[in-house]
């Protein structure tokens, strides 16, 4: 199995010559509504480094979106793809069904918070995912109405871009949406410091500004599930006030109202804990996962408790793809890699390092509004010096000049000025500290 050697190293400009006739041939080729945040094209990647066609080396804070959390071409992953392919790569789990995809549902099973019994359904997307969870949650209660929340990102179907915020470029220009969506406020505590420190520290008062709005809105007789983000991935890496998830759930049981978790992003250790829930010790109803579930390879999970997932009639969940046996094979190793190489614990090292270093440059520079979030999901919201205004210029300015440099940084946020890390847990302190210290000088340099 090959590697990439774990040092960042810039061969040619950015984009080199083979990628830059590669981006030549996209845009005669893909359609233009398919954008790239890159200008390089990617040959090899393991470990910290993404290493594109033109030999440049670059340091990997985005992890293909929170995709390969433990590191591209991990080498479990590689044995039992392989391995799965040689043997078949479909046989579709509703005809003839195999038992990898059994053992994922009963991983998760195991995994995802609560001792109850649960049960599994795999699918493809996260978005899919959302939308299954959505349809069980219905079916299950006989209510329809389903409550996101402002910031919210859960996918770009049709029912789902309507759960999702942010318009641009999102939802612009493709509506209708689906029906019987409702939004309500989350606790964003950088942004509710504006109306007064109690309702940005206290969860449990963001909590009930929330409820109150659902329950004049919609109503509890009406509504079949609340479906959140327990740490908002593009709309901020917001992480909510200590209490806000534990009000909402224990309202949502209240009323007979499905608590969804969707876990996409912060889901398989990104966090510092195996799902962002545990951080609050909530138990969902029903959790989502993909991403970071199988390396890279295309799989999602819908998990919760057993009398709400088997709520749908027999044949009412499924699809020709979800659970690929080849899927399902990279997800069984890439929760051992997690489990035996100790990847929760490094998520929360890798939190320690790029904080430290995070609020020193925020006590050094008044356009760093706020530095937030969890384990390898850290965020920096970028502001005007000496205001809260949101400074998306300087973000995107930042984002470019890193990748001149050579580190992948991405942007997120409802209004474009948070710089989000999502780095391997498979990267190397050095590297990381080396990816911070070229931000240090862009924002300097800015």
């Amino acid at each position: 199995m090959s590697t990439v050697e774990q040092s960042r190293h810039l061969a040619t400009a950015i984009p080199g010559p083979r990628s830059s006739e590669l981006i030549a041939r996209k845009n005669a080729a893909v359609s233009r509504g398919v954008g790239t945040t890159m200008p390089v094209y990617a040959a090899r990647a393991f470990g910290g480094i993404v290493e594109d066609v033109d030999g440049n080396r670059l340091i990997d804070l985005g992890s293909g979106i929170a995709v390969t959390t433990i590191g591209n071409a991990s080498p479990r992953v590689v044995a039992a793809v392989s391995d799965q392919a040689a043997n078949f790569t479909h046989t579709c789990f509703m005809v003839t069904p195999y038992a990898g995809y059994v053992a994922v549902a009963e991983s998760l099973n195991r995994l995802t918070p609560g001792s109850e019994e649960k049960r599994s359904a795999l699918f493809n997307s996260g978005s899919e995912a959302v939308e299954n969870a959505v349809k069980i949650a219905r079916s299950y209660t006989g209510k329809q109405a389903v409550v996101a929340f402002d910031h919210a990102y859960h996918g770009r179907t049709n029912l789902t871009m309507a759960l999702t915020a942010k318009s641009m470029p999102y939802k612009h220009g493709f509506g209708p949406f689906a029906p019987e969506v409702y939004r309500a406020p989350l606790s964003y505590p950088f942004r509710d410091a504006e109306f007064g420190k109690e309702l940005a520290t206290d969860g449990e008062l963001a909590a009930r500004r929330a409820i109150t709005v659902i329950d004049k809105q919609v109503g509890a007789a009406n509504l079949a599930a609340v479906v959140i983000e327990p740490i908002q991935g593009e709309g901020g890496f917001i992480v909510p006030a200590e209490g806000f998830l534990p009000t909402l759930l224990a309202w949502c049981r209240a009323n007979d109202v499905v608590f969804i978790a969707d876990e996409v992003q912060t889901g398989f250790a990104r966090t510092g804990a195996m799902f962002a829930c545990e951080h609050e010790g909530i138990v969902p109803d029903l959790i989502v996962t993909a991403k970071g579930i199988a390396d890279g390879m295309p799989l999602s999970a819908v998990t919760g408790r057993a009398e709400i997932m088997d709520a749908p009639h027999v044949s009412g969940l499924g699809g020709t793809y979800g659970g690929n046996p080849v899927a399902c094979a990279a997800a069984l190793a890439t929760i051992e890699t997690i489990e035996a190489d100790g990847l929760v614990a490094r998520a929360a090292q890798i939190e320690s390092l790029m904080k430290d270093t995070l609020f020193r440059l925020q006590a050094e520079d008044d356009r760093i509004g706020d530095v937030r979030g969890r384990g390898a999901m850290i965020a920096v919201e970028l502001v005007k010096a000496g205001t809260t205004e949101p400074d998306a210029e300087l973000t995107r300015a930042l984002c470019a000049a890193a990748h001149q440099a050579g580190v992948i940084v991405l942007s997120c946020g409802t209004f474009g000025n948070v710089l989000r890390f999502l780095p391997p847990l498979s990267i190397s302190d050095e590297l990381l500290r080396e990816a911070l210290d070229v931000l240090e000088l862009i924002l300097r340099d800015l």
